[in-house]
């Protein structure tokens, strides 16, 4: 893998073209709960001052409408990406009455399964068919899951790039169908060392006890608020997060193996149904209680750290845009808040990100074999959990290898990445970010999630105040501060033209939510799911 990837270096730096490396797109997607002053989840619903969560592309819901998702476009750089979320935190803050942002993963103070309300949407197809979605996660998973939050990131490499590339690979298919390819690659080789994200990034190692409402688990007792892992990095990655937890009953599992494999194996999931969720019920006394009883309501609800992503037309089902018009960018999901960081992620950790990108489509990346998605997913749930512990294994084809020395071998090859893509730059901010990392691979003390439990117990605090004492500091900076006069009038509009658009496609519709959905899946029949 590596002789490769040097290869390709080098073709790029002998051709004068090393540049277009950099020319990609980045973009944040931020989720954060809205909360109260005593740090309890809000019952209020979405702030009109946020404008219409179905329409307006910067600030919407996630699971709950207490859980705000906040969007960058996708940008020129990670700075841009960086300081147009710190300048959309400004304006929301801003506009919050005696609430603030919870500015870590893991969730807030939980009264139960009734106490997280669904979001709402309006009254149009497209606005109840995103209600009654989450209602059928709620019906499958428990609410209480869905309100883990995280940061993804965004990413695409230029045009012009991948033309270069493509030319470079002596490749002669059609340049979407080559990109379509490689970023498949970059797929799996992300899911191949994506143990290393939790790893250095993971900041979750303990939970409020209200998350697990009376259920078991296998965490100790940091006090009698709170749970924890003593090697853990992030919880929310590991047994208690989301999961799709019928994946092994069923046989169901997303294939990384080309674009066609990826959207038969989603297809079949969205169109067969699951026994299970039948007797659950679809439309029950008149009331949907899930889009439908399939194994997945849609392609979105099988959770993968990855996802390959094209932009969906109105009323587009995204595998069916993929299958129109192959992969557009990737988002990685893998990524926790950085309670550390007033907008949950550092620039460092961004240019980290682009250097992981680059390294993972410039190397060889073979298909998957079975045994190696068992390996991949141990990997993740072992460092989820005791990624810290001295001396941990993981797997790696069929044999043991210690982390940090699989992590040292990683690092060491993005180094020339990052040398490359600092050429130009004012200073060495690629190369930093890589450095910075290596010293975290070195010593599991500096990584985000023993700095969360160190403090914890500097301050002799529990989980729920040490992310309320911090989510008030950073609401009190965000307040102080204001986005430039243009970024303002940008949200502003985006908020009045989200109303007009929310009106207009209520206006708009003709079909009865029954035969909106059943027009709808009907698009997902040109899939072949034999």
């Amino acid at each position: 893998m590596a002789t490769t990837l040097q290869q390709r270096l080098e073709r790029l730096s002998q051709s004068g073209k090393a540049a277009l490396l950099k020319g990609g797109k980045v973009g944040i997607e931020k989720e954060g709960l809205r909360v109260d002053q005593s740090g309890k989840l809000s019952q209020m619903p979405h702030p009109e001052a946020y404008g219409s969560p179905l329409t307006n592309p910067y600030i919407t819901t996630d699971y709950s409408e207490a859980l705000l998702e906040l969007i960058t476009p996708p940008c020129d750089s990670s700075a841009e990406a960086a300081d147009f979320m710190s300048e959309l935190h400004q304006f929301v803050c801003s506009e919050l009455q005696d609430e603030l942002i919870w500015n870590a993963s893991m969730p807030c103070v939980v009264s139960g399964e009734s106490s997280i309300p669904l979001a709402k949407y309006g009254s149009s197809n497209a606005a109840q068919m995103k209600t009654v979605y989450r209602r059928g996660l709620g019906h499958r998973y428990g609410r209480i899951m869905q309100v883990i939050a995280g940061i993804h990131f965004n990413y695409s490499f230029s045009e012009e790039f991948w033309q270069t590339f493509q030319e470079q690979e002596g490749d002669e298919q059609l340049l979407q169908d080559f990109i379509s390819e490689r970023y498949f690659g970059l797929l799996r080789n992300l899911q191949r060392i994506g143990w290393l994200v939790p790893y250095l990034f993971g900041a979750s190692p303990a939970i409020c006890s209200s998350f697990l409402d009376g259920k078991p688990s296998n965490l100790d007792q940091f006090d009698q608020f709170t749970l924890f892992g003593p090697w853990a990095t992030s919880l929310r990655m590991g047994d208690i997060g989301y999961q799709n937890n019928k994946e092994n009953e069923i046989g169901v599992k997303a294939c990384y193996d080309n674009l066609e494999e990826y959207i038969n194996t989603l297809g079949y999931a969205v169109k067969t149904t699951y026994p299970g969720y039948e007797k659950m019920g679809v439309k029950v006394d008149g009331k949907y209680q899930q889009l439908n009883a399939s194994i997945l309501q849609i392609e979105n609800e099988y959770y993968s750290t990855v996802r390959p992503k094209q932009i969906p037309l109105s009323g587009e089902a995204p595998i069916i845009a993929l299958k129109n018009r192959g992969v557009a960018y990737v988002e990685l999901r893998s990524i926790d808040i950085n309670p550390f960081n007033q907008i949950g992620i550092e620039l460092g950790q961004l240019h980290f990100l682009e250097v992981l990108m680059a390294y993972c489509l410039l190397s060889d990346s073979p298909p998957m074999s079975p045994w190696e998605r068992v390996e991949i997913d141990k990997n993740e749930m072992s460092v989820a959990h005791q990624g810290r512990k001295p001396g941990l294994k993981l797997q790696r084809h069929g044999s043991e290898l210690a982390l940090r020395c699989w992590g040292e071998e990683v690092i060491e090859q993005m180094q020339s990445i990052a040398e490359l893509l600092d050429q130009g730059e004012e200073g060495s901010p690629y190369t930093d970010s890589v450095e910075q990392q290596r010293i975290i691979l070195r010593d599991p003390e500096k990584t985000p999630s023993a700095r969360v439990l160190r403090e914890m117990s500097m301050e002799g605090e529990a989980y729920f105040h040490f992310a309320r004492r911090r989510s008030q500091s950073f609401q009190q900076k965000m307040c102080e501060a204001e986005a430039p006069p243009k970024r303002l009038q940008q949200f502003r509009d985006a908020v009045t033209e989200s109303n007009r658009r929310r009106q207009e496609i209520e206006l708009e519709d003709s079909l009865s939510f029954d035969d909106y959905l059943t027009e709808y899946f009907n698009q997902l029949d040109v899939i072949d799911v034999i």
